[in-house]
């Protein structure tokens, strides 16, 4: 007679730290975490095991990883610096939106959290070409300059990066390891994020909901 297969229940989530209360939060099954959902203008910053996932088009995410203490962090920005009729963003307070801002914030957040700056490791991602319409800004290139003259004016170094291209990118991020796991997304998939952006270019996004539905 074959013995049931006993399916063990899922944990309690981790606590949250102060800050990051509004972030969406979900148990996946694949990976037998807890993981923290990121929007376009979002970052999370954890000591935690668990991790922070997100969809990029023409969109940056930095992965902040410091190996000596498990302290690590996320964001997603959509552009490099704040620009005219921004108003509706900086209502909300998602300065976070624009790469200066979402990274300071990341990295002084994973400092608060016992992360130590001559430690740091960072693994870029995005900035794909995936909106022909929008060629002649092309917002993925400049979010890739952007992020390349930051890390040298504030003298970090990328460990990892996987940029530009004509695909949005799926990022799974384990920042207790630093491991990230990027899936590049096609066809479908690829037109989704598309009109998603074409959204955002207008209305900022709803806040994350725990629970929500993932969108790929």
């Amino acid at each position: 007679m074959r013995t049931p297969l006993v399916h063990s229940e899922k944990p309690d989530s981790p606590p949250v730290l102060p800050g990051f209360e509004h972030i969406g939060r979900f148990w996946d099954n694949a990976h037998a975490l807890w993981a923290a959902r990121l929007l376009p203008g979002e970052f999370y910053v954890t000591r935690n095991d668990e991790m922070i996932t997100t969809v990029l088009g023409s969109c940056i995410s930095a992965c902040v990883h410091d190996p000596s203490t498990g302290v690590g962090g996320m964001n997603h920005f959509m552009l490099p610096v704040a620009t005219s009729g921004d108003s509706a963003w900086n209502k909300l307070g998602l300065e976070t939106r624009f790469g200066v801002a979402a990274m300071e914030q990341t990295i002084n957040e994973a400092l608060k959290l016992g992360a130590r700056r001559e430690s740091l490791e960072f693994k870029l991602f995005g900035g794909g070409k995936i909106i022909e319409a929008m060629d002649t800004n092309d917002i993925g290139n400049r979010n890739i300059e952007f992020v390349r003259l930051f890390m040298i004016r504030e003298g970090f170094k990328a460990v990892a990066s996987d940029l530009g291209g004509p695909w949005p990118r799926k990022v799974n991020f384990f920042p207790k390891t630093g491991r990230v796991l990027v899936k590049r997304l096609r066809g479908m998939e690829t037109r989704l994020v598309a009109e998603r952006e074409r959204q955002l270019s207008r209305t900022p996004p709803p806040q994350s909901k725990p629970g929500s539905i993932e969108l790929f």
